[in-house]
């Protein structure tokens, strides 16, 4: 019988420690991942991230500038107003040179920073940590959606899921609908959408921009950064010795492995690691960042956070204090 091709193996050039060739496969199934909701300083500065660019994106379009739109790309009309200027398509050097800005100042950030804008400000992070609240709050926590997901179909399941998507499909649509009020006057649209006299143009933007946000925030999510994402790929050629980035402090960690309250673990040859897995189970990517640097590794520092507040709270290691940094 043929295989699928998610069942093809292949052998690799990597050798195990016993010196046989692993062998992985060519294809494999996506899993999908359940972040654990997690609170601390990292977090925290995500929130407040997701908070100010979201109130930009949402506010802007609404905020009058010398009694236009503060920001308003009217393609129809072949002028761009930002911020109380006028730019016209002769103008066009003014966006390239912006553009280019933009780029060199990715770059030089990513050399010093790491991904701090994949993990933070990047929007496909803000708008699947969004969804991930509104999962969060009508489905539970990571065990609890795990849970659901495993159970059989009946009509608790059905509710749970009917009210998530529902939220999930009219932020999409509001969503679509301000990234349209960037090139249609937003007063206008909006008066169109409750008249029911929205044109064709306007209309297949809102519901094509609301179906892509709510295909990769609800459903890709981390495959976007991990297979579509050119950034992922190429930042590592960005990195040099003095870049910030998220790591395991193995030598103070391993050996990991579970202890007794009050044992000598460290004569036991255990390190402060006590191998809770709390790190995977918020790594909004799915990795184990103890395996070290990953290109799927977004820099969110949500590890930091769990370890903090895991070996803040047990007894059964010498020293408190996340073991990443």
């Amino acid at each position: 019988m043929s295989k699928k091709l998610h069942e093809i193996p292949i052998n690799v050039v990597n050798v195990k420690d016993d010196g046989q060739l692993e062998e992985v496969m060519l294809y494999a199934a996506h899993k999908k991942i359940y972040p654990r909701w997690i609170t601390g300083f990292w977090n925290n500065w995500r929130v407040f991230f997701v908070f100010i660019t979201q109130l930009f994106f949402y506010g802007m379009p609404w905020l009058i500038i010398n009694d236009r739109q503060a920001l308003l790309f009217d393609l129809l009309h072949r002028k761009f107003y930002v911020f109380g200027l006028v730019f016209l398509p002769q103008d066009f050097i003014y966006l390239t040179a912006l553009l280019l800005l933009s780029a060199f100042g990715l770059f030089a950030w990513t050399t010093i920073g790491g991904r701090l804008w994949c993990g933070y400000a990047c929007p496909q992070t803000v708008y699947t940590e969004i969804f991930l609240w509104i999962e969060k709050w009508v489905e539970g926590d990571r065990a609890a959606r795990i849970k659901l997901d495993n159970a059989p179909l009946n009509g608790k399941k059905l509710r749970l899921k009917f009210i998530k998507h529902s939220l999930w499909v009219l932020f999409a649509l509001w969503t679509g609908f301000t990234f349209v009020g960037y090139f249609t006057p937003i007063r206008a649209l909006w008066t169109d959408l409750l008249s029911f006299s929205l044109s064709g143009y306007a209309l297949f933007w809102v519901l094509f921009y609301a179906f892509a946000t709510y295909g990769n925030a609800g459903w890709m999510r981390e495959q976007v950064c991990k297979y579509m994402c050119p950034y992922a790929r190429f930042q590592s050629a960005m990195f040099d010795a003095d870049t910030l980035i998220i790591s395991y402090d193995q030598e103070r960690g391993e050996n990991r492995g579970s202890r007794k309250k009050g044992s000598d673990y460290q004569a036991a040859g255990l390190g402060d690691c006590i191998d809770c897995t709390m790190c995977v189970q918020v790594c909004p990517v799915g990795i184990d960042i103890r395996n070290g640097l990953q290109y799927e590794c977004i820099g969110c520092a949500a590890c930091i956070d769990a370890c903090d507040e895991i070996m803040g709270q047990n007894e059964l290691s010498a020293r408190a204090g996340s073991l990443y940094h």
